[in-house]
C-alpha cells in the first residue's frame, strides 16, 4: 500500500468559527485526508482489497471526525475522494464501486 509520506498523526485540523447569526454560531471542522491507495492504481484489485483500502480510509475519517467533534465541531468536511482515491482509469475504479439497481 502507498501512503502519504507524512504520518496521520501530523494532520492538521482547521479549526474554524463561522459567525451565523448576531447569536448563533457553530464550529467547522476541515479535513485533508492522505488516502490510502494500491501500490498500483492501474492495476485492478479484487473487491475484497478494495474493500479493505476503503475501511482502512473509513477508520482513519471516523478517528478524525472523532477528534474534531470532540473540539466541538458540528459540521465536519472531508475530501470528496478521501476513501478510494483518484487515480484510477475505468476499469480498476470498479472493484470500488457499488452496483445500485
Amino acid at each position: 500500500m502507498v501512503t502519504s509520506s507524512f504520518p496521520i498523526s501530523v494532520a492538521v485540523f482547521a479549526l474554524i468559527t463561522l459567525q451565523v447569526g448576531t447569536q448563533d454560531s457553530f464550529i467547522a471542522a476541515v479535513y485533508e485526508h492522505a488516502v490510502i491507495l494500491p501500490n498500483k492504481t492501474e492495476t485492478p484489485v479484487s473487491q475484497e482489497d478494495a474493500l479493505n483500502l476503503m475501511n482502512e480510509n473509513i477508520d482513519i475519517l471516523e478517528t478524525a471526525i472523532k477528534q474534531a467533534a470532540e473540539q466541538g465541531a458540528r459540521i465536519i468536511v472531508t475530501p470528496e475522494d478521501a476513501l478510494y482515491g483518484w487515480k484510477f482509469t475505468r476499469e480498476t475504479v470498479f472493484p470500488y464501486l457499488e452496483d445500485i439497481p
